[in-house]
């Protein structure tokens, strides 16, 4: 069976991308280069091609890699990256000036050995800087040929709409799976109403919707899952660890993995949804795009939609240092968790 295509910009797509985060960072140690090209090759010859990546990304690696392995095939995919959050001196910096806008955009064609940039989004909002500059640094860039659409990530449905009316936002990238979501107070309808697609990142929850460790401790040192996002810490993490019983009772009944179910669960929410998830395994790159094929009835959709309620999830989505570089919609019980 052929997997239903979506469509983001005007390209129609494999219904389910690839995250290209966690091959050079994030949780734990970064994979062998040679094995993370192998990987990026792979994910393009199973039909995998809408890849999404960041300027931020290993600082700047993750863009190399994908330009070392895939730049000679670079038709075959839809390609997506991201500024504002960025590096300078080897450390974070967060810029939405115009000219630093465009500066990134020059330096990430290069590191993907690319002419044009399919989709480019603003990573994180500046709070220094208008939405509407930024935005309209994206237009220039588009008029130049340089990208192709504009995008946005983990802001809310008022900045979307501010954004939009500068230029037409092709993307939205927000977190969103069973354990997180926040897009569904009010960006998921403006993405609906605007026609603007909606990136899910985290899909499968950062590992957790699919076959979690029974304590995180284990994690790498270097894993930022100990901390930045405080669901995994040993005060909240047996609490959420005991909502998976019901995702894997129902994974069984749909023939399918649960991170397959978590999968299919978002690419139920609409046919404006595009889930990115992210690996540095082979075997897991399979299984996440063979989820195009699992379909849950409406029963099962609703069942999950109800056992993983919003106010289920113990602790807050993000430290407090992350939750404030994001402006996406929470929930009073969050706001009341962060001190809002």
């Amino acid at each position: 069976m052929t997997a239903t295509r979506r469509r983001i910009g005007d390209r129609d797509i494999h219904p389910i991308g690839l995250g290209c985060m966690n091959i050079t960072y994030a949780y734990g140690p970064p994979i062998d280069e040679s094995e993370a090209r192998a990987l990026l090759v792979r994910a393009l010859d199973i039909g995998c091609d809408f890849l999404d990546t960041a300027t931020i990304y290993g600082l700047g690696r993750s863009e190399e890699l994908i330009g070392e392995a895939l730049g000679h095939r670079r038709r075959e995919y839809f390609l997506a990256s991201k500024c504002v959050l960025g590096f300078r001196d080897g450390q974070r910096v967060l810029d939405g000036r115009p000219e630093a806008i465009k500066a990134a955009c020059e330096a990430s064609l290069k590191r993907l050995r690319t002419d044009v940039i399919d989709l480019y989004y603003l990573h994180r909002p500046d709070p220094k800087v208008p939405v509407e500059e930024s935005a309209g640094a994206l237009a220039d860039l588009v008029a130049e040929g340089k990208i192709r659409f504009i995008g946005l990530s983990e802001m809310g449905a008022d900045q979307l709409r501010r954004a939009h009316a500068v230029h037409p936002v092709a993307a939205m990238q927000s977190e969103y799976s069973l354990w997180v979501r926040n897009p569904e107070i009010a960006v998921l309808d403006a993405c609906r109403e605007l026609g603007t697609v909606l990136v899910a990142f985290s899909p499968v929850g950062r590992g957790f919707l699919a076959d979690p460790p029974a304590d995180p401790e284990t994690f790498h040192a270097s894993d930022m899952r100990l901390s930045m996002f405080p669901r995994f810490r040993p005060e909240f993490y047996p609490a959420n660890l005991a909502l998976l019983d019901e995702a894997k009772a129902v994974s069984r009944e749909a023939g399918c993995s649960v991170a397959q179910l978590a999968l299919a669960w978002t690419l139920a929410r609409g046919s404006h949804v595009i889930p990115i998830p992210g690996t540095k395994s082979l075997a897991h790159l399979e299984e996440n795009h063979a989820a195009a094929q699992v379909m849950l009835s409406p029963a099962q959709v609703a069942r999950l939609d109800a056992h993983f309620a919003p106010e289920r999830a113990a602790g807050p989505r993000y430290s407090p240092p992350g939750q404030a570089g994001v402006t996406t919609e929470m929930y009073d019980f969050e706001k009341q968790a962060h001190g809002g």
